[in-house]
């Protein structure tokens, strides 16, 4: 049988290139070569298309030298509507070569400019097939404000929150003080759109929330202030095959000493941080995560995976703290391991995900 063409998609302009680097290290090792033909293009930090190395080593995750796509004056030409769905490769010297008929795009991108719905509508705007998330929910997502108003339109419990434009809180903060108080502390002060814990403080004194936010409005001009919720934090994966979706065992992050799943704790391997899964929960607790998480995903119109974040509380509660559409695929990152768990291989997850990309 005729192998079918993936090309990997990575790196990037946002923050969070280098993890978006390391992610393709990982898939490019994992992808069932028997089966697919890769194709590796890396998006350079300014935004060129580049025909990359098929080379899982040199994405390798390397906490003293983050991997990244460096332009090498090759660049991809992507096939145009209407015509054969080639795809092309201008050298350095200006000569055109042809790579191959695309049959699909594994786009591992994240954060702006990848995760938040752009890419996805470029790719539907050329009519070439592309695996995970789709052009609203990757947009609703990345939008942690809107995120949470489409939870609440569904009756999906979400943390109390305050969102704070930065015009409104330079022209006059006082009313927006005021609510923020009605919170609590502590609090968690987020940018509305990026990702992986960028530009995210936890707040334990009022003293600290100017600060906090000036953090954020670095990352953001728009950010989200919530209250702090006192509970477990689990995690379930949620993956749409061409039989359906389903959600898989879910994790559980436990800190030691880290004040919070940061950066560092989720993709570097910092001290204070243990991701355990499965989680130590009984059958009622992980059947009522995996339904809140299935519900989640099809609030926001889920498409391809999703990883969905939330407190369990002490009285039982399940309460919503995101989603993400395009997840961490690390070696340390909760959603391969979530789905290893549950009997799926990292070589098999990453194929599920290009079999529902190529059913739509």
């Amino acid at each position: 049988m005729d192998k079918q063409t993936v090309v990997v998609l990575f790196g990037g302009r946002s923050s969070e290139h280098s993890i978006s680097s390391a992610t393709a290290g990982g898939v490019l090792a994992a992808i069932d070569r028997e089966r697919y033909a890769v194709i590796p293009v890396g998006i350079t930090r300014e935004g060129a298309f580049v025909l990359e190395q098929d080379d899982p080593a040199k994405f390798a995750l390397d906490a003293a030298h983050m991997p990244e796509v460096i332009d090498n004056d090759t660049r991809v030409h992507w096939p145009e509507p209407g015509g054969e769905r080639m795809l092309r490769v201008a050298a350095p010297d200006g000569s055109v070569v042809d790579l191959g008929e695309v049959d699909v795009v594994l786009p591992i991108l994240h954060g702006t400019h990848g995760e938040d719905g752009t890419i996805q509508g470029y790719f539907d705007t050329l009519e070439v097939p592309y695996a995970g998330g789709g052009v609203l929910d990757s947009a609703l997502c990345m939008d942690k404000h809107f995120m949470k108003v489409a939870l609440q339109a569904e009756g999906i419990p979400v943390a109390p929150g305050v969102t704070v434009r930065r015009r409104a809180w330079e022209a006059d903060s006082s009313a927006l003080r005021a609510q923020i108080a009605q919170l609590g502390l502590p609090l968690f002060v987020k940018p509305a759109r990026a990702g992986s814990s960028v530009g995210v403080s936890k707040v334990t004194d009022a003293a600290e929330l100017d600060a906090a936010l000036q953090i954020a409005f670095d990352e953001d001009e728009k950010v989200l202030v919530e209250a702090g919720i006192v509970g477990r934090e689990i995690e379930v994966a949620i993956l749409e095959s061409p039989t359906g979706v389903r959600a898989s065992l879910p994790g559980e992050i436990v800190l030691t000493s880290r004040g919070f799943y940061d950066f560092e704790g989720k993709y570097l391997g910092g001290e204070g941080v243990d991701v355990v899964c499965p989680a130590d929960l009984s059958d009622e607790q992980i059947a009522a995560v995996q339904r809140i998480g299935l519900a989640a995903f099809a609030a926001v119109d889920g498409r391809g995976l999703a990883r969905v974040d939330v407190f369990l509380t002490d009285d039982g509660d399940i309460i919503v703290n995101e989603l993400n559409t395009m997840p961490g695929f690390t070696p340390i990152s909760m959603f391969p391991k979530c789905w290893i768990a549950s009997g799926l291989s990292y070589g098999e997850l990453i194929s599920e995900l290009i079999e529902a990309g190529l059913n739509r």
